[in-house]
């Protein structure tokens, strides 16, 4: 493997990287790089996202740039104003140490008076969104005649945006003497057509087979039926506690679904949908990337164009329909060397498309086991022992221990630890004591379920009901004098609940939310608690709590969901 010094980069750009801390180039880089810096020839680069293209294509521009020319030499193009801005600010990195290069990005969606006034000092470098960039040309801010590399990031994803026809205007407007570099994860119809049309002297540079998926995503699959995909995926991530992914859904509806099913659950998770303001898009992506969240929904659209890196995982709620957008997907996890998992729910109908995909990605899928209570539990407190082990104590804690050993002091190391574990895990073991296996019996692969587990351990969970069916003899159905016309949804009952009895172990069932009232199942003998503490609480002053007569803790309203209290714990702990 080459190293940085052996691209033929100059010392300013080598002390940038230095300093950004690249230690070796990647596959594509070592590829492109001393090619562009080398010859004069357009280059077709095949490669995932998060491979390093950006670096691939922006060193050398950089260093091929003519500071001493007051012209816009350079064009890269890219689908989104994410990629856009995150495009501009990395090549503001790498030249770092090049002072007198001027780099813009340009996009919609951001008032166009700041773009211009950026644009009163022609920069070197324009990174641009189609739309906006051809918007800047007609009212003659942004002049193209003396472009000399044009870069098509992501064309792929232009062209599934429908930039087709800006694409073709843009290349018809530069001029015929310059460069073009063409960087995509997969090759369609569309683009070889453009390579046909537009580009000279070509030499394609592909990291792997075409279309193939990324080498370090492991990529699995989960066998369930249709109507427990949703239990399914809370269950991957309560397995997964310190998950930080994308969860891919079909269309709007379903993404808000979803990412409200989670968050009344209280998952630290959000949606990206094409119903967003620019503003609240902008405010979900920073708590994305800065990970204040821990799960993003998102349908294929709206994530066209994001960048994030050290994702751990890619959910597909939904397959699609094609092979070239799981390539897509998959490949936003297991970037930059890191390894990476795509897990795929399917149901009955979805198990031949696994298979095409497969041939298509030139990857094997293997089957994932859907997790038990038992499961998600031990692992949960594994998890909770490991936090503890490395996590380290601050000195000025000291100061407030000696009343703490004092409390403590007649519990042994032992019960100490048990006691710890009901408190932070106690919740997990009540929502899934009597949780149904969800695996169904079809396996792409004929392979035993592999178990380990301590017999001890499994004798904390019985065989019973689906948690959600929530059709128990022992609950009792209330309702309050609350409901939409007071704002009132799942989340803020059960926060209300909360703050008003100050015991989150309460599992509140079956929240069904009409106009004018709540209603909610809870366990026979939680009910007299719960009246006691309505009636003294201020928290719950000038609410009437009643029970439902002739009810049982069950509903047939399709969108009743079920919850527990404890679940708000859960979600303030994963917002710190």
């Amino acid at each position: 493997m080459k190293t940085f010094d052996e691209l033929g980069l100059t010392a300013a750009l080598l002390e940038s990287i230095r300093n950004i801390g690249f230690e070796s180039p990647s596959p594509i880089q070592e590829e492109v790089i001393p090619y562009l810096l080398q010859s004069d020839g357009d280059v077709i680069a095949l490669a995932q996202t998060g491979t390093g293209k950006t670096a691939a294509f922006g060193l050398p521009t950089l260093q091929l740039t003519d500071t001493g020319r007051n012209e816009t030499q350079t064009l890269v193009l890219s689908p989104t104003r994410e990629l856009c801005v995150q495009i501009a600010t990395e090549l503001g990195k790498y030249s770092a140490k090049m002072a007198e290069i001027r780099i813009v990005a340009v996009y919609g969606g951001e008032d166009i008076r700041k773009q211009l006034r950026a644009l009163d000092r022609t920069p070197h470098i324009i990174v641009a969104t189609p739309g906006r960039l051809m918007d800047l040309v007609r009212r003659g801010k942004i002049s193209l005649d003396a472009i000399r590399h044009l870069v098509l990031d992501e064309a792929d994803e232009m062209l599934n945006m429908g930039f087709l026809d800006d694409i073709t205007e843009i290349l018809d407007l530069l001029p015929a003497e310059r460069r073009t570099l063409l960087f995509s994860a997969t090759m369609p119809q569309e683009i070889a057509g453009i390579a046909r049309k537009y580009m000279r002297d070509i030499r394609e540079i592909t990291v792997g087979k075409r279309g193939e998926a990324a080498q370090n995503v492991e990529h699995l699959y989960m066998f369930t039926p249709r109507e427990s995909r949703f239990e399914v995926l809370k269950r991957l991530l309560d397995y997964n506690p310190d998950i930080y992914g994308i969860v891919f859904c079909r269309t709007r509806q379903e993404t808000k679904d979803v990412a409200e099913g989670l968050m009344t659950g209280g998952y630290n998770a959000d949606a990206l949908h094409g119903d967003l303001t620019q503003a609240q898009r902008d405010s979900v992506m920073n708590k994305f990337r800065i990970k204040h969240l821990q799960i993003l929904v998102a349908t294929d659209v709206a994530a066209r164009g994001l960048d994030v890196n050290n994702l751990t995982h890619v959910i597909h709620y939904q397959l699609p329909d094609d092979p070239e957008t799981y390539t897509h997907r998959s490949g936003r996890t297991g970037r930059v060397g890191k390894t990476g998992v795509s897990i795929a729910i399917i149901t009955p109908r979805q198990h031949n498309a696994i298979s095409k995909i497969e041939k298509c990605i030139h990857r094997e899928f293997r089957q994932l086991e859907i997790p038990t209570g038992e499961d998600i539990c031990r692992r949960q407190m594994l998890h909770l022992a490991m936090q503890i082990h490395e996590n380290q104590v601050n000195g000025e804690i000291e100061a407030w221990m000696g009343p703490v050993f004092k409390q403590l002091e007649e519990v042994s190391k032992e019960d100490l630890l048990r006691r710890i574990m009901q408190l932070e895990c106690g919740h997990f073991i009540d929502y899934y004591r009597e949780a149904d296996d969800l695996n169904l019996q079809f396996k792409k692969k004929d392979k035993p379920r592999q178990k380990s587990h301590e017999d001890e351990f499994a004798q904390t969970f019985k065989k019973g009901k689906h948690r959600g069916d929530a059709q128990h003899s022992d609950f009792v159905r209330l309702k309050i004098d609350r409901g939409r016309n007071d704002r009132f949804e799942p989340r803020r009952l059960l926060g209300l609940i909360n703050d008003v009895t100050g015991d989150r172990s309460i599992i509140v069932g079956d929240i069904d939310i009409a106009p004018k009232f709540s209603f909610f199942s809870v366990p026979k003998h939680q009910v007299a608690r719960i009246y006691d503490a309505f009636a003294t609480s201020k928290k719950a002053k000038g609410i009437r709590l009643g029970d439902v007569k002739g009810d049982r803790a069950s509903t047939n309203n399709e969108k009743t969901r079920r919850a527990t209290s404890h679940e708000y714990k859960r979600k303030g702990k994963r917002n710190k």
